[in-house]
């Protein structure tokens, strides 16, 4: 059978189709039974919490890529989700039928932005012609729909990992062909981020990494990848792009080692090569757990250095060992991470991205919308939480005395790099050996369950 264009189907899907007959608006209903699951108990989006209403400080986002491309399937499956808007087809026709489908839940869910890779929203074509121009075409539908319902874009990446081309990296390939391919890729990207209004713009390295260091040269790899964003650096002050850039750490798969292991990685990163003035990074606590690290780790670390942009809300099984992309429905886990957000005084422009799929096994359309909605409560009671205690200022007092020996004398010397090595060997031959204290671990344990 002779293969079909994907050009051939242009024709829009209806205006006035309705995708999710049977749903309103998710409503704040406080008082809601343990059974209610389709409603926000704790999320009230015009609710003031230090200043800032909730919405402003959770800036909530739905990916595309999972809740709108993704199909169930896994290593050892197929799909086992199928929504009634698609029609099996890589066709255009279908891609706007997707993305209209995508903005009525947006509406419906109550989300102010989304986010998306080029490749999801638009089938990819024969040539890099024939793909930018089906995403022309959905961009012009999709800002249609982002001024119709008022749905932002959070921000926007490239798929540079899942084309074989792409099998031995991006910017990172031992093949400058794919590297050039990969940039002439990003080109278009950031040109379609300034058109739909972006508020930033995200790499995400799956390929850039090795799998062997046999045949890897890593120090020409890792000077590539930064000539490749020195060039995104140009274009995007060319073309005037506002967005802030980012870059998501994860340390494996699917390569074996990621160059972008985790936030430290990162930011050393962007210091040797120095682009940090240019970047700063988007977390996901999925990628955190798979370095070894605890859920928060690495949004208190790019927090503590004024590297955190934005945050992939999501969680995984550790037991597991691989990225299971879940939604975020541990309390404590979200409450530390709005902790530091809103120590940091927001996330904007960046956001709380639910870069999250239902599990296999739920499938139906109810499941999309009880996913989003008990996520998005359980990080509005963790900012409910997180204020109580920036505002008792109970565990930040505990915690400034544990350093109070760091305010004066030798210990401030020391901090403010006025010490010498002879001051600290004197010091010691009269006050003689130290004698540490309790770090009361459990005391400060026990103080955050308080809250939550």
């Amino acid at each position: 059978m002779a293969q079909i264009s994907k050009r051939q189907k242009t024709v829009n899907a209806s205006k006035d189709e309705e995708f999710f007959p049977g749903f309103g608006k998710v409503e704040y209903k406080p008082e809601a039974g343990a059974s209610e699951t389709l409603v926000f108990r704790h999320y009230d989006a015009r609710q003031e919490v230090l200043g800032k209403t909730m919405e402003d400080w959770l800036r909530f986002s739905v990916c595309y890529w999972h809740s709108f491309r993704g199909v169930g399937m896994d290593p050892f499956g197929s799909a086992t989700i199928k929504r009634p808007w698609e029609d099996g087809t890589d066709s255009l026709e279908n891609a706007k039928r997707r993305l209209r489908a995508s903005f009525e839940f947006f509406s419906k869910l109550g989300n102010k932005y989304w986010t998306f890779h080029d490749r999801d929203v638009a089938p990819e074509g024969e040539t890099l012609a024939e793909t930018n121009a089906n995403l022309d075409e959905i961009v012009d539908l999709a800002a249609e729909l982002q001024k119709k319902t008022g749905v932002k874009l959070l921000w926007v990446t490239c798929n540079l990992f899942s084309h074989p081309r792409y099998m031995h990296g991006a910017a990172t390939s031992c093949d400058a062909h794919v590297a050039t391919y990969a940039a002439a890729q990003v080109k278009k990207g950031l040109e379609v981020a300034k058109r739909l209004g972006a508020e930033n713009f995200v790499f995400w390295g799956g390929r850039e990494g090795y799998h062997s260091l046999l045949n890897t040269d890593v120090k020409a790899e890792l000077d590539h990848l930064a000539s490749f964003y020195k060039m995104v650096i140009a274009y995007k002050d060319k073309i005037g792009f506002k967005g802030q850039l980012l870059i998501e750490p994860k340390p494996k798969e699917p390569s074996r080692h990621q160059y972008d292991y985790d936030a430290q990685t990162v930011m050393a990163f962007l210091h040797q090569y120095g682009l940090a003035k240019h970047f700063k990074l988007n977390i996901e606590p999925n990628h955190t757990t798979l370095a070894g690290h605890p859920y928060e780790h690495d949004i208190i670390f790019a927090s503590a250095y004024g590297m955190l942009g934005s945050i992939d809300a999501n969680t995984g099984s550790p037991d597991l060992g691989w990225d299971t992309d879940q939604f975020p429905m541990d309390i404590r886990s979200c409450t530390m991470v709005m902790k530091t957000v809103v120590e940091q005084g927001g996330v904007a422009p960046g956001g709380l991205n639910f870069d999250a799929k239902v599990r296999r096994e739920s499938t139906e359309l109810r499941d999309l919308f009880v996913a989003h909605a008990a996520a998005m409560d359980t990080f509005a009671r963790g900012l409910k939480n997180a204020a109580k205690i920036i505002s008792e200022g109970i565990l930040r007092k505990s915690l400034n005395a544990r350093y109070l020996s760091w305010n004066s004398g030798t210990g401030a010397k020391i901090a403010s790099a006025e010490a010498t090595l002879e001051e600290c060997e004197k010091y010691i031959f009269e006050n003689g050996n130290p004698k540490p204290g309790s770090g009361r671990q459990e005391h400060f344990e026990a103080m955050l369950n308080h809250y939550i």
